[in-house]
């Protein structure tokens, strides 16, 4: 399910970020991304992504990151190593994952990754999760 359709995107306020690459949405307490089908996903465009979200929010802010991932496409699990050390903001990621291999994705993402991430099997599981992560509250 795209975050638009679901209940979030209505009942928290959300502000859309379109790019070339993907849909981006920055609410509150967590950030969603929709990247399109067949994207190499790769530093310049996480980089991209990173300074709206700086832009949107201000420095020093924290979040959560829900990577919904409705299309199949591929990223360097290294460059969430470069986020952390460049931006310090992602508190703990959710992976939403659609099929097996989504799923084996997220979790070699998640052996690279020091910091907590959840692998989801619906968008609600993972608002749910990162909503009660105790450093947003």
């Amino acid at each position: 399910m795209k975050f638009e359709e679901s209940k979030y995107f209505n009942t928290l306020k959300t502000h859309k970020l379109t790019m070339s690459f993907g849909e981006f949405y920055f609410c509150e307490k967590f950030f969603v991304a929709e990247v399109h089908e067949g994207i190499h996903f790769d530093w310049d465009m996480i980089k991209k992504v990173m300074d709206k979200l700086v832009e949107f929010h201000g420095q020093g802010i924290k979040l959560g990151y829900i990577s919904n991932r409705i299309n199949p496409y591929s990223v360097d699990p290294q460059s969430w190593i470069k986020v952390d050390a460049e931006y310090n903001i992602i508190i703990a990621s959710a992976i939403v994952y659609y099929n097996n291999i989504a799923f084996m994705n997220a979790t070699l993402e998640k052996k690279f990754y020091k910091k907590s991430i959840k692998r989801c099997l619906s968008l609600d599981e993972a608002v749910d999760w990162i909503l009660n992560i105790k450093e947003l509250n």
